[in-house]
């Protein structure tokens, strides 16, 4: 015995919205703005505090030298030498960002 129900529609208030209700979900066509930049600057910005606040904790006296003429004291040298460890901190998390980039092409190429 065949029985014709009407074909169920899964609703959840059963189409029960009005024309004006339904426009409100449309797109306003407006793109949505990207927010890498400010990310990035947010970031940078964390390593910068963080860069001079850790000579600030440290309580003995660091030298470090670049070349044989020129070092760096943390006690004296108070804008150079947070430049200089957040220099490290940046090339510190290039290095790692780039050996995963390159781990994940040599793992694409050999699927692994």
């Amino acid at each position: 015995m065949e029985t014709s129900q009407p074909k169920k529609t899964w609703s959840l208030q059963d189409n029960k919205r009005t024309e004006s209700q339904r426009k409100q979900f449309k797109a306003t066509g407006k793109t949505q703005k990207n927010k890498n930049v400010t990310y990035l600057f947010s970031v940078i910005g964390v390593l910068l505090v963080v860069s001079f606040l850790l000579p600030m904790l440290y309580d003995q006296d660091v030298s470090v030298c670049i070349t044989d003429t020129f070092c760096l004291n943390s006690q004296q040298d108070v804008i150079l030498y947070p430049l200089y460890i957040f220099c490290t901190i940046v090339i510190l998390i290039l290095a790692i960002y780039g050996a995963y980039v390159m781990g994940k092409k040599i793992g694409d190429r050999f699927k692994v």
